[in-house]
């Protein structure tokens, strides 16, 4: 069971317990020989990656304050002769400065990360930088022969925001470990590659289809409102029973971002009017569909727009063949809001006769 406090402004609070927990560790060895100790598993020596964790936290801050879109923006930090305590100082002032960018960052706003979508918003970046400093703490750790084990807190926060296709367990430490190739778990191949998973953005006229990671399900489903600015009517109740659905294809461990649930946010003002997604994954090539709006967002196409956009995407995959949606028959605003994306009625019965099924195919 995920153990969440407040979605907001959470991220930058986790970036200083983890690098004031890295520090007060490696402090204590200071005095080593880091240039000549490997760092764990890694190919890098202790010096070189309390190095790559400063360069790691300046390059996130970079991207998010200049909000780069299509690349790395150039930063150097000129520790090349810097002695061991110097790195740990310029890991924790490059700490403050991605501290800084990440309050002063709007949500909405994504910058460039190749891995898997293209960009991260600033929780995500936040949870870069935790990963970044908790796990190279572990690596020099493990090389100088110390030991260190972060509060519970931290390997949750980036698993729940950029690991949501790892099934959770209850050592969130051992699990973190385990997903990024650094430990073994009884019932779990190991890993031999891996990367952090960011939330899916899908763009349309007037709104963005924000993918929710299992940390803002686990707030909505809570009674939250999963970092999101809703507008007065909202969050629906749809939108909570289907973080909840995510919550528990997370928690089995086959939740997969592309085929999860997407809140509607209104470009205009930043706003979020409903939410939208899967059911699952695809099976036999069909996946489906389900939506709900706020009721002060409703009659403004907006359902419309945002099933066009997310149908489009998903028909291009190659495993996909037909999208349906299973309607109350009586639900007249809502058969029309699938007419008008291009769904057609199945000829199919529903599971019970109050439903109507509609398809689209690719």
């Amino acid at each position: 069971m995920l153990t969440l406090g407040p979605m907001r402004d959470m991220g930058a609070e986790r970036l200083e317990e983890a690098v004031a927990s890295c520090v007060a560790l490696l402090r204590t060895a200071e005095d080593r020989d880091w240039e000549g100790t490997g760092a764990g598993r890694l190919e890098w020596s202790c010096r070189r990656t309390a190095l790559h964790m400063a360069e790691a936290l300046m390059r996130y801050s970079g991207q998010l304050a200049a909000r780069a879109r299509e690349r790395y923006v150039p930063f150097a930090l000129p520790l090349d002769d810097a002695a061991n305590g110097e790195l740990l100082r310029a890991v924790e002032t490059t700490q403050r400065l991605l501290c800084a960018v990440i309050r002063t960052t709007p949500d909405d706003v994504r910058a460039f990360h190749p891995y898997p979508f293209g960009s991260a918003n600033r929780d995500g970046f936040a949870a870069m930088g935790v990963a970044e400093v908790l796990l190279h703490t572990h690596d020099i750790a493990e090389g100088l022969g110390l030991t260190y084990e972060p509060s519970a807190e931290l390997p949750e926060f980036v698993l729940t925001r950029i690991f949501p296709h790892v099934r959770p367990d209850t050592d969130h430490w051992r699990t973190l470990l385990w997903a990024t190739g650094r430990g073994d778990l009884p019932d779990r191949a190991p890993v031999t590659d891996w990367h952090g998973n960011h939330n899916l953005v899908i763009p349309t006229e007037r709104l963005t289809l924000q993918g929710v990671t299992p940390a803002a399900a686990a707030d909505l489903g809570a009674g939250g409102d999963g970092g999101f600015d809703w507008v007065d009517s909202g969050p629906f109740q749809g939108t909570r029973e289907a973080a909840g659905m995510l919550l528990k294809a997370y928690e089995a461990g086959v939740h997969r971002p592309e085929w999860g649930v997407f809140v509607l946010v209104r470009r205009e003002d930043g706003r979020a009017v409903g939410c939208m997604g899967f059911h699952g994954t695809p099976e036999e090539g069909r996946a489906e569909v389900g939506y709900d709006l706020s009721e002060d967002a409703r009659g403004h196409g907006y359902a419309t727009e945002a099933l066009r956009a997310l149908s489009d995407r998903a028909l291009a995959r190659d495993e996909v063949t037909a999208l349906i949606a299973v309607i109350d028959h009586d639900n007249t605003p809502s058969r029309a809001v699938v007419s008008r994306a291009g769904f057609v009625e199945a000829g199919e019965p529903g599971d019970n006769e109050d439903e109507v099924v509609y398809e689209r195919r690719g």
